[in-house]
C-alpha cells in the first residue's frame, strides 16, 4: 500500500490565498531541471508563482548538484548572499523570505548545511520534494526542521500533480532514477538511491499530457536511462511514445555503455521520432583507469557499441563525458583517452577534472593527480573536442535539416531552433513558425551553433 501524502492546504484554500513568489535556482543535470519544474507544479496550488528575482521572492529554493566540489561550494556562496538579502529585507520592514535547499547536496550534507548556514529554513532531498507543501507549513510553525529523503521514488511520482505546465515546446520527462553502477568517483548512488523505473503507462500518460499542451519534443531522463527496467526496456518505451500524436521528437540521456542493448540500437535505425543523437559517456580511454573507476566496460567494448550504433543509424551524432586526472592516471593513460576521442570523432562532449568527493571510493585511492596536471590535460582534451565539434558543425553547411523553432532570437525577425543533432540554429523566420518543425538549409556552422535560411519550399509557403 502506498502512503497517502498530507497536504496542509486544500485546493479551495489555495485559490483564495494571496499570490506568493517562488524563485528556484537549478544546478547540475537535466534531472534537476525536471525536478525544479515539478517543484513549481507542487507549489502552485499553494499560490506560488514563479519569479526571476530572488530579492522579491517569498520562497527561494536552491536545487543542488553534488557531483563536483565546486558546485557544492557555489551553493554555500549563494546561501550567504540570500541571507544578506533576507536580512536587508527584514530590516526594511519587508516580508520574510523562506530559504530551502533541495537536491543532491541536501541529501548528502543536510545536517552540515543547517550547521554551516543557519539562514536555511528547510532541507529536502531529491526523492522528497513532493513533501514541500507539508514541510513549508511545518517550518513556518517550527523553524529549522529537516526532511530526509527517505521516501520511495514511486511515492514521489504518485504525489506529483498530474497537470504539468510546460514552459516551451521541448520538455524533460523522468523515466528512471538512481544508480546501481557505483562508479568509484560518483556520489549519485548515495544521493539518488538504487535504480528504479517508472511504469510505462505513467510515462505515456505524462507524455500525452505534454503533447496535448503543445510539446513536440521530449527528452527521457535517468541517471542510467538505458537501464530502464519497464516491460521491454527503453527501446519498447521509445516505440510506445513514438505513437503519440503530436510528439515528433524523442531523445534520452544519460546512458551507460553496458546498458546499450541490441533492441535500443535497432530502435535508432527504425524509429523516426528517435533523434540521431546519442549521449554515451565513456569517461576515459585507458582500461586501467576504467577498471579503477568501476565502469565495467573497456575502451574496446565502448568502441564496438559505437560501431553497432553507427551501423544502425549512419547519420547519428555521438556525444560523451570525460574525466581527466582520475587517481592513478598516468601520461600514457591520458594519451589513450585522446586516442579514443580521435577514433570516435565526437560531435559534442562534456569534460571535467576529477573532483574528489568525500565518501566515494576514489577519494581514498592513492595516486591523486596534481591540479596543475589536471589543468594541462583538460586543456589538451578540450582543444581536441572543440576541434571535432567545430568540424561537425561546419560539415552541416549545405544540408537541409528539420529545425524545431523554440524561441525568438536576439535580432529582430530571428528565431532560434534546435536541429536533430541538438545544435542551436539561428534563422530569419516569422514568429508564426514558433513551435513548428521546419526544413532549414544550413549556411554555416560555428563552434556552438548553426546559421541557416528557410528551405526554398518553406520560403514560398511563408511568402
Amino acid at each position: 500500500m502506498r502512503r497517502a501524502v498530507c497536504n496542509p492546504i486544500t485546493p479551495a484554500m489555495s485559490e483564495q490565498a494571496p499570490a506568493k513568489r517562488l524563485y528556484i535556482k537549478t544546478y547540475g543535470c537535466q534531472m534537476n531541471v525536471y525536478d525544479s519544474e515539478r517543484m513549481a507544479d507542487v507549489l502552485a496550488p499553494l499560490g506560488y508563482g514563479m519569479t526571476d528575482d530572488p530579492a522579491g521572492a517569498d520562497l527561494v529554493v536552491l536545487n543542488t548538484c553534488h557531483i563536483r566540489e565546486k558546485a557544492t561550494e557555489k551553493v554555500y556562496s549563494e546561501l550567504g548572499k540570500l541571507r544578506e538579502m533576507r536580512d536587508e529585507r527584514l530590516a526594511d520592514g519587508g516580508s520574510r523570505m523562506t530559504i530551502a535547499v533541495a537536491g543532491c547536496v541536501a541529501q548528502a550534507e543536510g545536517e552540515e548545511i543547517m550547521r554551516r548556514q543557519p539562514a536555511v529554513d528547510l532541507v529536502v532531498g531529491p526523492q522528497s520534494y513532493h513533501q514541500l507543501p507539508e514541510l513549508i507549513a511545518r517550518t513556518h510553525r517550527a523553524r529549522g526542521e529537516r526532511l530526509a529523503a527517505d521516501f520511495a521514488a514511486d511515492e514521489k511520482f504518485d504525489a506529483l500533480p498530474a497537470d504539468r505546465r510546460p514552459t516551451g515546446v521541448s520538455a524533460f520527462l523522468t523515466v528512471q532514477e538512481g544508480c546501481d553502477k557505483f562508479c568509484t568517483f560518483c556520489v549519485v548512488p548515495y544521493t539518488r538511491g538504487a535504480e528504479w523505473s517508472r511504469p510505462a503507462e505513467a510515462i505515456e500518460a505524462e507524455a500525452r499530457a505534454l503533447a496535448s499542451k503543445g510539446v513536440r519534443e521530449v527528452t527521457l531522463l535517468g541517471q542510467n536511462v538505458n537501464a530502464y527496467a519497464g516491460e521491454g526496456g527503453l527501446a519498447a518505451l521509445v516505440r510506445r511514445l513514438a505513437r503519440i500524436e503530436g510528439l515528433d521528437r524523442i531523445r534520452y540521456t544519460t546512458s551507460h555503455p553496458r546498458d546499450m542493448d541490441d533492441a535500443l540500437i535497432a530502435a535508432h535505425g527504425e524509429v523516426e521520432a528517435l533523434m540521431p543523437y546519442l549521449h554515451l559517456p565513456v569517461q576515459a580511454g585507458s582500461d586501467k583507469v576504467l577498471k579503477a573507476m568501476n565502469r565495467a566496460h573497456t575502451a574496446e567494448s565502448y568502441l564496438r557499441v559505437i560501431e553497432k550504433v553507427r551501423a544502425s543509424r549512419p547519420d547519428i551524432a555521438i556525444s560523451g563525458d570525460f574525466i581527466v586526472g582520475f587517481p592513478g592516471e598516468r601520461d600514457a593513460d591520458f594519451e589513450a583517452t585522446l586516442q579514443l576521442v580521435r577514433e570516435v570523432d565526437y560531435a559534442s562532449c562534456f569534460s571535467f577534472k576529477y573532483s574528489r568527493r568525500p565518501g566515494t571510493p576514489a577519494a581514498a585511492l592513492p595516486g591523486q593527480v596534481a591540479e596543475e596536471v589536471k589543468d594541462a590535460r583538460l586543456a589538451r582534451l578540450n582543444a581536441l573536442l572543440d576541434e571535432q565539434r567545430l568540424a561537425f558543425n561546419r560539415a552541416q553547411a549545405g544540408k537541409t535539416l528539420d529545425v524545431l523553432f523554440e524561441k525568438a532570437g536576439r535580432h529582430p525577425g530571428q528565431l532560434v531552433g534546435k536541429s536533430p543533432y541538438l545544435q542551436a540554429v539561428f534563422v530569419t523566420a516569422p514568429d508564426r513558425m514558433l513551435g513548428q518543425i521546419v526544413p532549414v538549409t544550413v549556411e554555416s556552422g560555428a563552434q556552438n551553433s548553426l546559421a541557416g535560411v528557410l528551405a526554398p519550399v518553406v520560403e514560398m509557403e511563408s511568402a
